[in-house]
């Protein structure tokens, strides 16, 4: 079994999100490391260090009103809510679910950029 905490469970429900939809997914991950180098984030993330001067963040409620009470002057505006929803633990993905699924490595770094097709609905006779 591999663990579904990891990229199997998300590759499953792309794939059952593919299939509801009928339509391809393409999926390109950053590599590991990269995020160093995402301007979006060093754009965001020095004003919410800003605007955060140190106060004690003693609960999430605090994190996400400091995040989403962030701005600049030359017009950024961030929004933040806190997901309460509860989701399951433990989950596993068999390696026979994932090798049901309609996944198309590309060339360059299959294993970060790869589309997962809608698989054919079966028709109940």
């Amino acid at each position: 079994m591999a663990a579904a905490t990891g990229i199997g469970l998300w590759k499953r429900e792309l794939q059952k999100l593919a299939d509801e939809l009928g339509i391809e997914i393409q999926v390109c991950h950053f590599p590991p490391g990269t995020s160093k180098w995402n301007t979006i984030e060093h754009r965001m993330f020095c004003h919410i260090t800003n605007n955060w001067r140190g106060r004690p963040l003693v609960s999430r409620e605090v994190v996400v009103n400091l995040i989403g009470c962030t701005t600049t002057e030359a017009g950024l505006h961030i929004r933040s809510q806190l997901d309460e929803n509860t989701y399951e633990t433990g989950l596993k993905v068999s390696d026979e679910e994932l090798a049901e699924l309609a996944l198309e490595r590309d060339e360059f770094h299959g294993e970060w950029n790869y589309r997962l097709r809608p698989r054919e609905k079966l028709v109940a006779t």
